[in-house]
């Protein structure tokens, strides 16, 4: 038995063989003709409609089909050759000498010891046969020839027969060597190999693609592909960053060379860089091993990978079991569970996290992928939505990769139902009602309502958190237990808190719930700046709390009734801080919980705190670092700043005084490099105003 992923059960209606020979042969001419849409959309134009698992279904089919019904198979069909033949002048042709062949496919491990079977009849052997196990890398195939040592031409697959001249673009692509290693090379050689984009590559380009405002690449595998067929305006960056995984020998190997190992070792010493993982395996056991392995690692690989490969090691053995006109019958590629499969978009919902964010979230038709079922993916934003043109009714393509989020790759716009609409994201929240709120320069839209249901949780625990109200024993943990027992629907219901109430709760008690009411009861009196920050309004935190409190002098009217022009002429504020303050005060359900809030006991002294840079200490640069005697950090932060001064992170030429406490760090060394003044507490103390 293996742990593998098993495969979800067949869709009766694709898998269900006509039983006529009318019925064959219409279904026959339909698959050969959408195979060959796809192949010339995957070989010629690197734009797949639909995922490699698609792909292997309506092959596998037709493959199916034309056993039942041989004298029904087309000449021309996709089941008899490899690729296509280019299409256009932009290359000239290459013919391969020795064609380069496709792999058949094992899905499962049923399949993998059937195929076993098979060589071992074929060789008329009973004894395990030795197999090389690799990666099979997810890129470009292509082929490299060198004469007397020196490389000279590079080519694609193309149809097998004949492919495309990409010399100049193979040229920059890391792990091709210009010549052959080594004292004795063969007069001509034949490199078989795959050109790959390695992940952080490929993220890295798709962040440069979207910068510039170009389509993402879909996959590596399309963007290795695209890079060698370009032809004007070469990328030669995409080129760079591409890579050469060497696989075979087609012409060239030494006479000495007997096995697939030895000619993998041959291709090393000559220069090239083989597949991450390789192993000999000797029986059908140690592949299941091998290809176990590949695929609990699968996700942390450099390159993406699609499967393993296994083929016979003897080559004289190869030789004995030969080829089929498509593929060698001594080779098989071992696939992966897929990572991506098509689907219906059946709706597409919003949900609205703990910060208040929005996000739209594609309900789909079920479907199989990454090894689980997958209903739901991600659409991130409105202009994600956009950008992909996902609608209602559209197929398109979903990815899972190891624990990742399942999400929207590629609509198949040719599959689109007539009468789609362009979806928009809600006016109101689909929660709390409430007007959302979309910032300029912002990708989010958000729901600003304070008391919204899906956000009240986090909410409350900002309220109380140290730099806001700093309400001691108002914790994740009880704040979840008093949403869920319904005691707190809104941030006001924290001073609704009686001791009677909480002390029923578990764990609680009445000395602790006595407590937390006295906690409660203290943090209602505040400071105007700590009471802005404790609001959780998008773009406020503590240096902006402090900005508008100083220029409102603890004037909240005022500061609700004022313009997002208004706002914006409090020095150091802009106009996205500005606009999103305007809108959360222009929320009437905003307004009346704070309103509540006031009405239960919360307050702040009008004019308590400096504007800043007014003060003895307007000008002056601080640092602060260690722990001091009496002085909480934040205390003597919040002094300093009431004094004019100014409270940094970190020491500079600019810095004017350290004050350093107990276990300093390195901040308390680049002072005296520098020369800065260090004070203990009571040098800061003398500098504060009493």
């Amino acid at each position: 038995m293996t742990d593998l992923p098993t495969r979800p059960p067949p869709d009766e209606a694709a898998e269900r063989q006509p039983r006529t020979r009318a019925s064959a042969q219409r279904r026959i001419d339909q698959l050969a003709d959408e195979i060959a849409r796809h192949d010339a959309l995957y070989y010629l134009r690197d734009q797949p409609e639909i995922p490699d698992a698609e792909y292997d279904r309506l092959r596998r089919e037709l493959e199916a089909l034309e056993a039942e019904w041989p004298e029904l198979a087309r000449a021309d069909s996709p089941t008899r050759r490899v690729g296509v033949r280019p299409g256009g002048a932009s290359f000239a042709p290459v013919e391969h000498r020795v064609p380069m062949l496709s792999l058949e496919n094992a899905m499962d491990e049923a399949e993998f010891r059937a195929f076993d079977e098979r060589i071992r009849r074929l060789l008329g052997v009973e004894p395990p046969v030795e197999y090389v196990g690799e990666l099979k890398l997810d890129g470009a195939a292509v082929e490299l020839v060198y004469e007397d040592g020196d490389f000279t031409i590079g080519s694609t697959r193309g149809d097998g027969r004949v492919g495309e001249d990409v010399t100049a673009n193979l040229r920059p692509v890391n792990g091709i060597p210009a010549r052959l290693r080594g004292g004795s090379v063969p007069a001509r050689a034949s490199i078989r190999g795959e050109v790959v984009l390695p992940r952080r590559a490929f993220q890295r380009l798709n962040r440069v693609r979207e910068e510039r405002g170009d389509e993402p690449f879909v996959n590596p595998r399309n963007a290795a592909a695209g890079s060698l067929r370009q032809r004007d305006d070469v990328d030669l960056e995409r080129l760079r960053s591409l890579e050469f995984r060497a696989y075979g020998v087609a012409e060239g190997l030494p006479r000495s060379v007997a096995t697939q190992t030895q000619a993998l070792e041959t291709l090393r010493a000559w220069g090239f860089a083989l597949s991450d993982e390789i192993a000999l395996c000797p029986g059908p056991d140690a592949a299941l091993a091998f290809h176990q392995r590949a695929l609990a690692t699968r996700d942390a690989l450099p390159f993406e990978v699609d499967g393993t490969v296994f083929k016979v090691d003897r080559l004289a053995w190869q030789d004995e079991i030969g080829s089929l006109p498509r593929a060698p019958r001594w080779a098989i590629a071992w696939k992966f569970p897929p990572q991506q499969e098509s689907t219906v978009v059946e709706a597409i919902e919003v949900q609205v996290g703990r910060t208040g964010a929005l996000t739209p979230v594609a309900k789909l038709r079920p479907v199989f992928v990454g090894g689980v079922t997958v209903s739901n993916a991600t659409l991130h934003n409105q202009d994600e939505v956009e950008r992909k043109d996902v609608r209602v009714g559209d197929t398109v393509v979903v990815q899972r990769a190891g624990d990742v989020i399942p999400q929207i790759v590629q609509v198949v716009a040719s599959r689109r139902p007539h009468g789609t609409r362009r979806w928009q994201m809600p006016a109101h929240c689909p929660v709390c009602r409430a007007a959302v709120v979309r910032l300029e320069g912002e990708a989010v839209t958000r729901c600003p309502n304070l008391d919204c249901p899906a956000q009240i949780e986090n909410n409350v625990r900002h309220f109380a958190s140290r730099g806001a109200l700093d309400i001691e024993g108002l914790g994740a943990k009880r704040v979840h237990l008093l949403a869920e027992q319904g005691l707190v629907k809104r941030v006001s219901d924290v001073f609704r808190l009686d001791v009677a109430t909480l002390a029923e709760l578990d764990r609680m008690g009445e000395k602790s719930a006595a407590n937390l009411v006295a906690q409660i009861e203290r943090a209602k009196r505040t400071t105007f700046a700590r009471f802005l920050l404790a609001l959780g309004i998008r773009h406020v935190g503590e240096g902006v709390a402090e900005l508008l409190a100083g220029h409102y002098a603890g004037d909240l009217d005022a500061l609700m009734a004022a313009t997002a022009e208004e706002i914006d002429a409090t020095p150091g504020i802009g106009p996205t801080i500005a606009e999103s303050v305007a809108k959360f005060f222009a929320d009437e359900r905003n307004r009346s919980e704070i309103a509540a809030l006031r009405a239960l006991g919360v307050t702040w002294p009008k004019g308590e705190r400096r504007r800043r840079g007014e003060g003895p200490l307007a000008g002056k640069t601080f640092v602060l670092t260690g722990t001091l005697p009496h002085l909480a950090r934040e205390e003597a932060k919040r002094r300093i700043e009431d004094a004019g001064g100014k409270v940094t992170g970190s020491v500079s030429k600019k810095t004017s005084y350290v004050v350093a406490g107990a276990d300093p760090g390195s901040k308390l060394a680049k002072a005296t490099e520098l020369g800065v003044e260090v004070l203990d507490e009571d040098g800061l103390l003398a500098l504060l105003p009493s």
